[in-house]
């Protein structure tokens, strides 16, 4: 018999709680959950891996943990047609003793990606998801706490407080749809039950004034309506709640204002998929780890040069720009500001410049390489995960300007590889990225203040000051920092956090909300 869960014995009840997850996109499931598990592959961001491991970290804990998933046969790759009829009807089912409760509705099963392009069908696909969730998986698993995620969720906990529920909602994304009370009923949810609720854009007068011309805001409406709710990052919760981002709509910052002063909000950092660790890369030529990093991202340097047409030479510091190349948050224009003069300013030093991103400022980039004739020094190329993974550790500086961070995951995933981030100080990498000291042998990298193109010239700078150091040294904070990284960084530390949360949330009577 498994091992009774910590959230089981704080809860004080007499069985295991039940926790539903209910999550539209994951990287995998554990083995045992259910019949189907190895197929269940659905990613589009980091809302993936972290729905991966907190599953997977009840599981194995002994939880009675179950998850909520649309069913994504394309995805998933099941050809049903090729299934016998016991193993269709335990698949298509949703049993009691089934721990994955997949969605059913035909706008799930032909997709290749999470989230469309067309703006109109991700409401359509929420709407579909959650009608599943409140109509029939709630009443089947009858969970004893609910963990929603992001706005596709968000009319699941108003039902919750309807069904009184305990019910936590995450904040990944600060995206959110708008929807009428009339489509959400169209879809086939009672919302009659719950519209209460829900976070309407005016407030309404009453259910047949609203129904069809009040905007309900489905991110607005999860927070609103959860028990308790959290951001990706502590920093980031607390920016949105002090007033810093333009760029969050009104109504979602007065309701995480709400549940902060309330108590009620916290912020845990996400981490990095665990398939991106140089000990198990298989897009790196040597594996390594905090006591081999020296000869494992030396391969990969050379590698990496010989690939990319850059001057060969294992002494040239590589400064690596890991994120898509988006001027609104990316702060990619910072460097286009200072490329030239860096690469000029270090140009005995031999500095390289390596961008492996997509996106609206690639050709900006290219242009300026172009101009000055500068391809052996910098490189701009399409993103791939085999690039990508070689130039993380063949890299020994990584590129993090944004304007503002979630949370942030290449930061972090650079610790790991022994490359050390340059950060604007802000959200998640003000949580991740401590400033480096020599004399104290502590941080682990660099971080600037001001959002502009000095300020992320002189971050460049201390990391050559770091890259000055006598190679010995280089080499002894590059092992510390890996080995605190190795600590700090992983999914079963991300979800303890949660699981104390939802001890927290299962101690504290509703009526306390």
């Amino acid at each position: 018999m498994a091992p009774k869960s910590k959230t089981a014995k704080a809860s004080g009840k007499g069985r295991n709680p039940r926790i539903l997850i209910v999550t539209p996109e994951i990287t995998y499931l554990p083995e045992g959950m259910g019949n189907m598990a190895n197929h269940m592959t659905a990613k589009a961001g980091g809302l993936a891996d972290v729905s991966a491991s907190l599953v997977s970290a009840l599981f194995n804990q002994g939880a009675d943990v179950h998850v909520a998933l649309p069913h994504y046969r394309k995805m998933f790759h099941v050809d049903v047609g090729n299934l016998i009829d016991k193993e269709l009807m335990v698949y298509k089912s949703v049993l009691p003793e089934t721990r994955i409760h997949l969605a059913q509705d035909r706008v799930f099963y032909y997709r290749d990606t999470v989230y469309s392009s067309y703006s109109e069908d991700n409401p359509k696909l929420a709407l579909a998801f959650q009608r599943e969730i409140i109509n029939n998986i709630i009443p089947t698993v009858r969970p004893d706490l609910i963990h929603c995620n992001d706005w596709m969720t968000g009319l699941v906990p108003a039902a919750a407080r309807r069904l009184g529920i305990p019910c936590l909602f995450t904040v990944h994304n600060i995206h959110t749809q708008e929807v009428t009370l009339e489509r959400i009923e169209n879809t086939g949810i009672d919302a009659a039950e719950f519209w209460q609720n829900l976070y309407f854009m005016r407030p309404p007068y009453n259910y047949e004034e609203t129904r069809s011309t009040n905007h309900v805001d489905l991110l607005a409406s999860g927070i609103f309506a959860s028990h308790y709710i959290n951001t990706v990052s502590p920093t980031f919760l607390k920016e949105i709640v002090d007033g810093w981002h333009d760029f969050v709509p009104p109504q979602i910052r007065r309701e995480m204002q709400s549940k902060y002063y309330a108590g009620c909000a916290e912020g845990i950092l996400n981490a990095p998929d665990a398939a991106n660790h140089p000990s198990v890369d298989p897009h790196i030529p040597i594996k390594y780890n905090a006591e081999t990093h020296r000869e494992g991202k030396l391969a990969a340097k050379r590698i990496l040069q010989e690939r990319l047409f850059l001057d060969k030479d294992d002494d040239a510091p590589i400064f690596f720009w890991p994120s898509r190349l988006d001027p609104v948050q990316k702060g990619c224009q910072l460097l286009a500001d200072i490329l030239y003069r860096k690469v000029s300013q270090y140009w005995d030093k031999k500095l390289q410049i390596v961008v492996v991103a997509n996106g609206s400022y690639q050709r900006v980039l290219s242009d300026i390489v172009n101009f000055h004739d500068i391809h052996n020094r910098v490189a701009v190329v399409n993103f791939t995960e085999e690039l990508s993974g070689l130039a993380f550790a063949a890299s020994d500086f990584i590129l993090m300007p944004s304007l503002f961070e979630p949370c942030g995951l290449p930061q972090m995933t650079g610790v790991l590889y022994g490359t050390l981030p340059i950060v604007h100080n802000t959200g998640g990498l003000h949580d991740t990225v401590e400033h480096f000291n020599s004399y104290a042998s502590t941080g682990n990298g660099f971080v600037f203040d001001n959002y502009d193109s000095n300020a992320l010239s002189w971050g460049m700078d201390e990391a050559m000051n770091f890259w000055n150091l006598p190679k010995e040294k280089r080499e002894q904070e590059i092992t510390r920092i890996m080995r605190e990284g190795n600590a700090r960084f992983t999914h079963e530390v991300c979800a303890e956090a949660y699981i104390d949360m939802y001890e927290k949330m299962l101690q504290r009577p509703l009526l306390a909300y």
